[in-house]
């Protein structure tokens, strides 16, 4: 098939590339403008188009697609049979939708209906879910409520991060979205509308909600960890620095107010409804990531201390 792909981060490469190795003709990679990064902020290309470029698919970057008839052109000289959309990080105004023959699919990281939105993978992790997956589904004018069109489920184990499960599920929207373009080939597609009473959000992550609540259980202060590794990282404050966890363990029940400090071997921390929590990976403003064994060794944390302090 003759496909415009339209996607931006490294979650999209491993569709993008699966496409490419089934064969397709990929006649369009659609992607956002390189952006200043590291401390030299050169100019950095997204992941897609770095990768687009070595297997000779021509890249547009267009600054809009809304209002945009230059662009629009663009997509419409291709006669493109459909566009697959992954993580574009763009909302498609109708004039796009309708470009391609059998319209724009879309590689969506949760089981829809529910957690639409931007970041589905970091807020089922926050949220404890245990499982979630892929779905595929034709896009219209909302946001992530097309009809659905396939899913794949994943399990997502107690100590799996949301850095880890993003990994798992671009390689399962690889394969969904292999699955779903060899049913539309062979016309057995099979639509199925959301019910949006079922529907739930995943807003976009911001560093807002990074702070530890130690008066919440060990339960919860655990997932929201795991869900904001890599970034923005859970933290509180020791000695009026910043304190980035990224890996934890509920532990053992205890009788301490939250956020005391009950033990250095391993670091341990009261929680809220009598739950403590160990504390495995940590970064200290200014300093390297490190396991929570060597950071004490240069950072000694006394038994009884409250944190955030």
């Amino acid at each position: 098939m003759k496909i415009i792909f339209m996607g931006t981060p490294d979650f999209a490469v491993s569709c993008l590339k699966r496409l490419i190795s089934d064969g397709h003709e990929v006649v369009l990679a659609v992607t956002q403008a390189d952006k200043p990064k590291g401390r030299g902020y050169a100019m950095t290309p997204p992941p897609v188009k770095e990768y687009a470029l070595t297997q000779g698919v021509e890249v547009f970057q267009p600054d809009t697609l809304k209002n945009n008839k230059q662009a629009w052109d663009k997509l419409a000289g291709c006669r493109a049979d459909v566009a697959v959309v992954v993580a574009y990080g763009r909302i498609l105004p109708p004039e796009v939708l309708s470009i391609p023959k059998h319209g724009c699919i879309n590689v969506h990281a949760s089981l829809l209906p529910k957690y639409r939105g931007a970041a589905p993978i970091q807020w089922s992790v926050i949220n404890g879910e245990r499982v979630t997956g892929v779905t595929t589904m034709m896009m219209d004018a909302g946001l992530d409520t097309g009809d659905m069109l396939l899913k794949r489920e994943v399990e997502i184990t107690p100590d799996m991060t949301a850095g880890e499960l993003h990994d798992i599920l671009a390689m399962e929207g690889a394969k969904a979205i292999s699955e779903t373009l060899i049913k539309l080939e062979r016309g057995e597609l099979i639509p199925e509308k959301q019910d949006d009473s079922l529907s739930s959000y995943a807003p976009t992550l911001s560093r807002e909600i990074s702070p530890i609540d130690w008066d919440m259980p060990s339960k919860k202060i655990h997932d929201l960890i795991r869900g904001l590794n890599p970034w923005p990282a859970a933290n509180t404050r020791m000695g009026g620095k910043l304190l980035k966890i990224y890996r934890s363990r509920p532990s053992s029940e205890c009788c301490a107010a939250p956020g005391t400090v009950l033990s250095n071997a391993p670091l341990t921390v009261a929680c809220g409804e009598g739950s403590s929590i160990e504390i495995l990976e940590v970064q200290l403003e200014g300093k390297k990531r490190m396991s929570s064994d060597d950071f004490l060794i240069g950072h000694p944390m006394e038994v009884g201390r409250v944190l955030p302090d």
